[in-house]
This record gives C-alpha cells, structure tokens and sequence, in this order.
C-alpha cells in the first residue's frame, strides 16, 4: 500500500492513549485499518506530567496499531486538551489600500495574524483563531467576504488560548516516540466532527465530551463554533469518590463504576448489595448498589452544572442563541447508565449520545463505534483531509508548472489558487512547534 494511502491520529488521554490508522474508502467514509491502545501512565487532566511514561504509552499504542494493520506508522495528527485551554471572544479590522480591488484570501489571512499578534498572559499562547462572521464597510452577517468590495473588512473572532509548555511537552513526546508531528487539533473540534451533523450544527448544538481527566465543550451556532471550555473533571473524580466513599481500591472503584454504577440513585433499592472481596484475606465488603449511584450522582451533578452555566455564559436563553438541537453527549464518561436522563433533567435540553459511527464505512469493528473513541476518530478524519489537502496542493503546483510551461501564467495562477486549499488553523501552530522541537535538539 502507497505511504501516502493511509493516516494516522493519535489521542493522548488521561486514561488512554489510542493511535488508530484508517484511509478514506471511494464512498468518502473512513475505513479503519488498525487500532492500538494503552493505558496512559503521564497524563493528568489532560496535560502531561511525565514524559518518559507517556512516551512509552504512546509507543506501546503505536506498536500494536502497526501489528494490527501491517502498516508502518510514521507521523501522526495528534490532539490537544486539558484544563490550560481557555478560549475568548475578539473583534479586530484591517483597512484595505485598495477599495476597488475584490477582497480575496491575503486579506483574510492579514485580519487572522492580527489577531496572533495578540498580547497574552505569561506562558500563553494563541493556538486557534477562528473567524466567525465578517463586515464589509459595516455590512454585518458576512459569512464569505472573498470577491466582495469594501474598504473596511471586520471580523468576530473565538480564539482559543494555550499554555505553551503544555503544547510543546506533547510535541516533545511524540517527536521523543520516533514520530512525525502531521497536525494539532484541538480535541473537542476532533470529537465535533466525528459526531455531529451538519444540520446539528446549523440548528446550535452543544457537544460534551467526557473524558476520563476533563469534560471539554464546543457550541456550534449557524454551523460555526461559538464556544470552547474545558472543564477539569472527568469519569477519573467519580472513580476517586468512590474510591474514598467506599474504602475501596482504586481497580475495583473503576469496575464498579462501570458495572454496577448509575447517575440516577431513584432507580436501586436499599436491599441491593454488591460484595467487594478484602484485601489479604481482610472481610469482603458490602457496598448497596444506592449508596454508589449517590455518589455518582453528587459528582455529576457538579459537572453538569459547570457544564451549563458555560452554556448560559454563551447567551443559550436568547432566542437568537438557542441550541435547537440540544446537547451531544460523548467519550468514555458518557457511557454512564441513565446520564442523558440527568442531563436532560438539570438542563431542561434534548440530549443524545453521540456515537463516530456517520463517517466510518460500514464493515468497520463495532469496538470503534463507541463514543470512547469519538475524539480518535475525529483525529484520524482531521489527519485524512489533511493528508487529501496536501495532496490537491501537489497536485495544483504541478498543474501550474504545466500551464506555465505552456505560457499561459495567469490561468496557471488562478487555477493553482482554486485547487489549494485554505490552510489549516492549526498549520501555523504546527509549523512553529515543529521549528521550536527541531532548534530544541
């Protein structure tokens, strides 16, 4: 198979560590070639706090993707998350020379590094900038200004803000793990993609992705994001409250969560009772199956909250911001028996989970259809388009050179233009990690 064929993406969680390589089939769906797991030892919250285990970790998945798909893994869209992103809301203009000249990309991209130039707080840095709706000379609710006049050009942007060296550990583990940086993404867009539709999006929906360190949100608006948070709880704080309510250990707290727990205490009765067995030959002990789901449900409470109140800061009660369809719910946390009840119950909102299985082609695994791997997913997509992107740009200069050679230049150009793709919003990034990783060395 052509190197070229196949993609990778790598989701680093606080739980886990998947790398998953697939390649888009002829209907336009990921087919999944291989998948590899392990279990995250350096990641807390999101952030890397010991490299040389995570870069075990992340070698360890990759080793068993390779295994199973036969394919040789060099590089790797990986994705970014954890309680240091922070995302604003920002409004900035440029002044054109030339007003009778049509708007075309320069200038977009002249008003999108403006706003990279923005001053920060120490050891922050902008990693996203997203336009959302532009102005021409103050006609407002322009989605694409290129080929209109004007000689002002606005734009509202959400830009979402980083701790440096936060990004640059995961960049140093990956580059430590013998792999190629493809692309950064910011992990609540992966999980967007691999879940939502584009009606949902259109209509305003708000996605949950539930992890086992943070819980990360993104509002989509008129098929626009409006909102990013992350939120540093996750399915770990209910596993550790079990854990310090049950005086139990850390493995059983986490099997029973999963086999037994609930985010709706109504449901068990008091006679319920799961035996736990001591440790050493200590007495077995007796959990009621109500006392857990009590537990659950404290901590869940609490992060739905949070959760909401991120969705009324973004203006969720006006009509003109109401999230018709509701809330999305995903990742391994969301799995949780009767959750999509609660949640509807304290946001008084629709709610669905949210599964990645839209995009995959129909034969793939059933294992790789669950939310737990949505973010993986939605790398792996990020890493196939990227992968098409360059390829169209290859192909666009050849058909430049050919048109030149042909002495028709300015055809060349226009058509070249019209077959690049806009860049990524996070090439930039890319590209200056990958510059700091290479001058580190």
């Amino acid at each position: 198979m052509e190197s070229t064929k196949y993609s990778v993406g790598l989701d680093i969680g606080t739980t886990k560590i998947v790398a998953i390589v697939g390649k888009e089939n002829e209907y336009g769906k990921i087919e999944v070639l291989g998948i590899g797991k392990s279990k995250s030892l350096g990641v807390h919250r999101g952030v890397v706090n010991n490299i040389t285990q995570t870069i075990k970790s992340i070698q360890q998945a990759v080793e068993e993707a390779e295994a199973n798909s036969g394919l040789e893994i060099s590089s790797v869209v990986v994705g970014i998350a954890g309680q240091h992103i922070r995302s604003l809301q920002h409004s900035d203009y440029i002044t054109r020379a030339d007003s009778e000249e049509v708007i075309n990309e320069d200038d977009l991209d002249k008003l999108c590094d403006q706003v990279y130039k923005l001053v920060m707080l120490p050891g922050e840095e902008i990693i996203h900038v997203l336009p959302q709706e532009y102005k021409v000379d103050g006609q407002a609710e322009i989605k694409e200004p290129i080929g209109m006049y004007g000689g002002r050009l606005e734009a509202n942007f959400h830009v979402v803000v980083g701790q440096v060296s936060s990004i640059k550990n995961v960049g140093r583990c990956i580059k430590s793990a013998g792999l190629d940086l493809g692309n950064i993404t910011l992990e609540p867009l992966a999980s967007s993609d691999a879940v939502l539709s584009k009606e949902e999006k259109e209509a305003g929906v708000a996605l949950l992705d539930i992890g086992g360190g943070t819980t990360d949100l993104a509002i989509f608006k008129d098929g626009i994001i409006r909102h990013t948070a992350v939120i540093p709880f996750g399915g770990g704080v209910i596993t550790e409250d079990i854990k310090e309510g049950c005086s139990i250990i850390e493995k059983q707290a986490e099997l029973l969560k999963m086999k037994f727990g609930s985010a709706w205490p109504g449901e068990n009765r008091d006679n319920e009772i799961v035996s736990i067995p001591g440790l050493r030959g200590r007495e077995p002990k007796e959990i009621t199956l109500k006392n857990l789901s009590k537990i659950i449900h404290a901590r869940v409470v609490e992060i739905i909250e949070q959760v909401y109140v991120e969705i009324k800061n973004y203006g969720h009660e006006e009509q003109k911001k109401k999230l018709i369809a509701g809330i999305v719910l995903t990742g391994g946390g969301s799995q949780l028996k009767h959750l999509k009840q609660l949640v509807e119950y304290i946001t008084g909102m629709d709610t669905r989970i949210g599964y990645p299985n839209e995009h995959l082609a129909g034969d793939s695994e059933e294992e790789v259809a669950s939310p737990l791997y949505a973010t993986a997913v939605g790398l792996l997509m990020n890493a196939v388009r990227n992968e098409g992107a360059k390829r169209q740009e290859v192909e666009g200069d050849i058909l430049e050179e050919e048109l030149v050679m042909a002495g028709e230049e300015s055809g060349a150009e226009n058509n070249a233009k019209r077959t690049k793709e806009r860049k990524s919003v996070f090439d930039k990034w890319s590209e200056k990690l990958k510059d700091f990783l290479d001058n580190a060395e």
